[in-house]
């Protein structure tokens, strides 16, 4: 018969995940080409670090850039044609200042005048023209320009190619709407990680973001990360049949406890609600509905049940109220045949609490 010792402690009153939550990144971008074509240049391979902007993948694009490069030189032919309208424009308006000033002078006749105006304002027109034009030549170059970007994937933010589908000279396709199709490059920012879990939707009301929570993971099975609620989702999901819950997600409250993680390890999230640090308690497992517990009377050798009154609990210790005192023992293995009130038992070696 196992027992117990009733002493003072801390007691925590926390919730856990329902089902395993997932370690992840907080930048993580499957990215994919909006169009279609043969892979020309891998620029990286799976487990590569790169940087913002760096090239990733580049589709076969020589008539696209042979269009960039005639829409370069259109627009050379254009800024070139727009200088000469407006130094002819120029030309034309001094040449009809000066007409202007010898019919004042009775040295040039109106009609003269009149042509020379008339001249200047088409060589202005002229001038205006030639720069829309110019500008004409800037907007299709920066089409060119897009054409070209198209074909090209750069990383949007520095990260580790976690994954590429795509060999080089392979044709790759866009994804239709509504078809999901492999990510051309998958990359993960892995300086950044959180953890997602669902918690049941009954204790998602005591839940905010800010408090403290213990993560577990199974890949470190001796140690736990302290950190805090980050988001709790303002939603239900309701996915599987009679399982409604509640998606929280738990930032890693150390600097650079993240360096030895990787996304996708799998992950538990405990959330402290409250914590008393001097309670009287007893294991969680020595209690019986009611609530009550098996008292052992050393001089009988025997259980007696007695009803106490609980505060807060967790899956290890309950907050004793009312009804034990310090130093009484209690029995933990009530699941066994025959331990029940008035039972005469023979005590084991008791575990001992933090």
């Amino acid at each position: 018969m196992r027992l117990a010792t009733v002493d003072r402690g801390a007691v925590e009153a926390t919730v856990a995940n329902t089902r395993a939550g997932t370690v992840k990144a907080c930048r993580r971008a499957r990215l994919s080409l909006p169009v279609g074509g043969q892979i020309q240049t891998l620029a990286v391979r799976e487990g590569d670090r790169v940087e913002q902007g760096e090239l990733l993948l580049e589709l076969w694009n020589q008539d696209l850039k042979a269009e960039r490069t005639l829409a370069e030189q259109q627009l050379a032919a254009a800024g070139a044609r727009a200088e000469e309208a407006c130094v002819l424009a120029e030309v034309a308006e001094r040449d009809a200042r000066r007409i202007e000033r010898l019919y004042r002078q009775k040295a040039a006749a109106e009609e003269r005048r009149d042509q020379a105006a008339g001249q200047a304002r088409a060589a202005r027109a002229r001038c205006a023209a030639a720069r829309g034009e110019r500008e004409v030549a800037a907007a299709r170059l920066q089409v060119a320009e897009a054409a070209v970007a198209r074909t090209r994937l750069l990383a949007p933010f520095p990260g580790i190619v976690a994954e590429i589908n795509g060999e080089l000279s392979e044709f790759v396709t866009p994804s239709p709407v509504g078809v999901a199709t492999p990510p051309a490059v998958d990359l993960i920012d892995g300086c950044c990680l959180y953890v997602s879990a669902p918690l049941d939707e009954v204790d998602a009301p005591r839940v905010q973001p800010g408090q403290p929570v213990r993560i577990h993971l199974d890949a470190f099975p001796k140690r736990s990360f302290p950190g805090k609620v980050r988001r709790v989702a303002p939603y239900v999901r309701d996915r599987e049949r009679e399982a409604r819950t509640v998606e929280i997600e738990a930032d890693f409250d150390v600097p650079g406890v993240t360096d030895d993680l990787k996304p996708g390890y799998s992950a538990d999230v405990e959330i402290l609600l409250e914590r008393h640090e001097d309670s009287l308690r007893v294991p969680t497992e020595a209690l019986l509905e009611g609530p009550k517990v098996l008292v052992y009377d050393a001089d009988s050798g025997t259980l007696h049940a007695r009803t106490v009154k609980t505060g807060i609990a967790n899956w290890q210790w309950t907050e004793v109220l009312e009804g034990l005192e310090a130093g009484e023992r209690v029995a933990t293995s009530i699941d066994r045949e025959g331990v029940v009130d008035g039972a005469r038992v023979q005590p084991e070696s008791e575990p001992t609490g933090p």
